[in-house]
């Protein structure tokens, strides 16, 4: 799975991309960016306005989260402007026209800055803001040079380390339960044909007991990899919020067959380790987010992506009917990021993901705006 992925022709490493295989929520709509600037702006309160501000986005695809930050803080540290993006929604009070909270799909603020209130930074957030992406792949040409590119976690972050749809990239091993025992699962990379291994190992045989305990499982997805990987990530935060979004379960509904599948060109495909597709598995968010929790020593919180946008005010309202005869184009544009955000929150789909929310030296509010 690793040479598949991250190997030197790997999935993840030639090619256009992810973005050309599957839709994720960052492609999905700027509406996604918006509300994570929302979180950004209100954990950058929470710190104090810190001097150097990081947005670390580990498993960055080709940057396309940071490039709509990007243009969303902008140079001046505004909110995005009418006939731009259309991302940020209005602040309180301010005297511009800003784009409407409507195009955007974001409910404005009721409320003071959550995650922490403070006064306004002295320096402007375009100022402090260090984005940097995670990823295997070579920098891409186009990519704005205020983005780094990187190829493993940094450490000493303080600010936001965001991984959209990347745990379930990790490599892992598979087990099958035969008379004997968990044994691994091995697999042909070249055709796919799959046979029974050796026994799992005490460390993996320990993990599977704790954490994948359900009634007869034909095979499972051996997640140790993944917390080690989760927990390394939180702790290169030295204050600020790691924020995991991935399709997962928990430990009281894990599917019995296993989730291995694989992805190409928008459709679901035999998961073969040849490098030709995506190869995934979900996540088991509560062992993840429980390997989080030892490294942070601090409680972290597990929503699903419909509440978290929510909370975050992406509320997917239809815009008032009256705005159709008043701002026709306008209406048009609301009810396409209505649509968007349906999207986003649809509890079948995208909004089914997991939000774990992972807080390191620094007090927040998990539940955000809500």
């Amino acid at each position: 799975m690793s040479s598949a992925l991250y190997g030197p022709d790997g999935f993840f490493v030639s090619g256009p991309g992810p973005a050309a295989h599957f839709r994720t929520s960052v492609h999905a709509s700027p509406v996604f960016a918006s509300c994570l600037l929302r979180l950004l702006s209100s954990l950058d309160g929470a710190l104090g306005q810190p001097a150097r501000l990081d947005v670390v986005d580990v498993g960055a695809g080709r940057g396309e989260l940071l490039r709509s930050l990007s243009l969303a803080v902008g140079v001046s540290g505004e909110p995005t402007r009418s006939g731009r993006s259309g991302l940020i929604p209005p602040r309180a009070g301010s005297p511009e026209t800003l784009t409407t909270t409507a195009a955007a799909g974001v409910s404005p603020p009721t409320e003071p800055a959550t995650l922490g209130s403070s006064p306004a930074a002295p320096v402007p957030l375009a100022q402090r803001v260090r984005l940097v992406a995670v990823e295997k792949a070579p920098r891409p040409e186009d990519l704005p040079p205020e983005i780094e590119w990187v190829d493993e976690i940094p450490q000493g972050i303080t600010g936001l380390l965001v991984a959209t749809e990347w745990l379930d990239n990790v490599p892992l091993d598979l087990a099958v339960d035969t008379p004997e025992g968990w044994r691994y699962l091995l697999v042909d990379p070249a055709t796919g044909e799959e046979s029974t291994g050796d026994p799992v190992t005490p460390e993996d045989a320990d993990w599977l007991k704790q954490w994948w305990p359900s009634p007869a499982p034909a095979s499972a997805e051996i997640g140790r990899s993944r917390d080690e990987a989760w927990a390394d990530a939180v702790g290169r935060l030295d204050r600020g919020l790691a924020l995991g979004v991935d399709y997962g379960h928990l430990r009281d509904h894990r599917p019995v067959a296993g989730s291995l599948t694989g992805y190409r060109g928008g459709r679901q495909v035999a998961p073969v380790p040849d490098g030709s597709c995506d190869v995934t598995a979900h996540v088991a968010m509560d062992s993840v987010a429980s390997a989080g929790e030892r490294v942070a020593r601090c409680a972290y919180t597990l929503v699903s992506q419909r509440e978290g946008l929510r909370a975050l005010g992406a509320d997917g309202g239809r815009p008032p009917l009256s705005m159709a005869s008043r701002d026709p184009a306008g209406y048009l544009r609301a009810l396409a990021a209505a649509s968007a955000v349906a999207e986003l929150t649809d509890p079948a789909g995208l909004g089914g993901h997991w939000w774990l929310l992972q807080p390191v030296g620094v007090t927040v509010d998990p539940l955000m705006a809500r």
